[in-house]
């Protein structure tokens, strides 16, 4: 009974450890993200995290493992962003201020994370699959938030402007116009509330 009771402890403090470890190595990552370092090596990521470069290796299998795990962590953080209640009967302007607002915020949380994730997703099934997903997700939320300003076009032209109303209102579209078009965030919020909203009504 005495080991028992000395041994538990000690496999506890090594699990905490372990895990604590295994938390700052992601965190590594998504710093590193950040820092427009969107293919870091285990080197950089050992340095940065405090955690030797073995355990980094033993606590992930390869580079690939580890950059899923740092984007599935992020996602995971910030998963309620994703969220966009029910549009309901509320005018076009709320239903536009809310959906824009969103996005931004969405894009905020997850631009550094996404880079990395776009960088690699020609080569890796698993993260293009999981960039699919979510496209499908935020793609029915522009159709569900419009659904009542489109219903009465014919369908071609309403696959069109949902098309474009993705496009706009999509990561690649507000990181066109942040990092490539150098506008502000509040530049882009009313570039997009005027573009969305005359799509909609046009």
């Amino acid at each position: 009974m005495a080991t028992t009771a000395r041994s538990e402890p000690v496999e506890d403090g090594r699990t905490a450890r372990r895990d604590r470890n295994r938390d700052a190595v992601l965190d590594a990552v998504l710093e590193l993200f950040t820092e427009d370092c969107l293919a870091p090596s285990a080197q950089d990521v050992a340095e940065r995290s405090g955690v030797s470069l073995r355990s980094v290796y033993r606590y992930y299998e390869d580079l690939d493992a580890l950059v899923r795990a740092a984007i599935a962590r992020n996602v995971e953080r910030v998963a309620p962003l994703f969220e966009l209640p029910d549009p309901g009967s509320d005018a076009l302007e709320v239903r536009v201020e809310r959906i824009v607002s969103q996005r931004l915020a969405l894009y905020e949380a997850i631009a550094p994370t996404a880079r990395a994730a776009l960088l690699r997703a020609p080569t890796n099934d698993r993260i293009r699959d999981q960039l699919d997903q979510r496209r499908r997700a935020l793609l029915d939320q522009v159709r569900r938030t419009f659904e009542p300003d489109l219903r009465g076009l014919a369908p071609g032209a309403r696959r069109e402007v949902v098309a474009a109303l993705d496009v706009l209102l999509g990561f690649e579209g507000i990181e066109h116009l942040r990092r490539h078009r150098g506008l502000s965030g509040p530049e882009v919020r009313r570039t997009l509330q005027r573009a969305v909203t005359s799509l909609v009504r046009g």
